[in-house]
């Protein structure tokens, strides 16, 4: 791997700029992967939830507030998720408004997990476990000395 700039000359490059740019080539990949399957990130993040709730489902209202958080989608988005999953026949939901994942959703589910788990193993290929950690640390430590949150699913 090149590195942009030798050490010293990293250790005086704006944090701002690697951070967003880091963001925007991860999720870009991530989203990418996704898209194969014809779905984008906020209905992915519902078909897990309700791949982890099993049989018993999930709340919608509960769901949705849970999610809404997730790079800034807000309650309207997870909203529009939801029936997005719903409309094609990926989650039921009862009149007690609870939702479950469909035979469909759960193969969908599967078929989308495999590729982002691919698509994650790319991101990190080169990358031991201990770097990781240490740069995910080193973030966490910056946005809380700037009074940030920071806090992920």
């Amino acid at each position: 791997m090149n590195y942009s700039h030798d050490d010293a000359g990293l250790a005086r490059q704006p944090i701002g700029y690697w951070s967003w740019a880091a963001h925007e080539a991860t999720v870009t990949h991530i989203r990418s992967a996704l898209a194969e399957h014809g779905l984008t990130q906020p209905p992915w993040w519902v078909l897990n939830q309700l791949e982890e709730a099993g049989e018993a489902g999930r709340d919608r209202a509960e769901l949705v507030t849970m999610l809404s958080g997730y790079l800034d989608t807000g309650t309207d988005g997870m909203e529009e998720a939801v029936d997005a999953v719903r409309e094609r026949g990926l989650v039921t939901e009862d009149s007690a408004s609870r939702l479950r994942l469909t035979p469909e959703g759960r193969e969908l589910r599967e078929k989308a997990l495999a590729r982002v788990s691919r698509a994650s193993a790319e991101i990190h290929e080169g990358i031991e476990e201990a770097e990781f950690v240490a740069a995910l640390k080193v973030l966490q430590r910056m946005i809380h000395n700037v009074g940030g949150k920071a806090w992920h699913h």
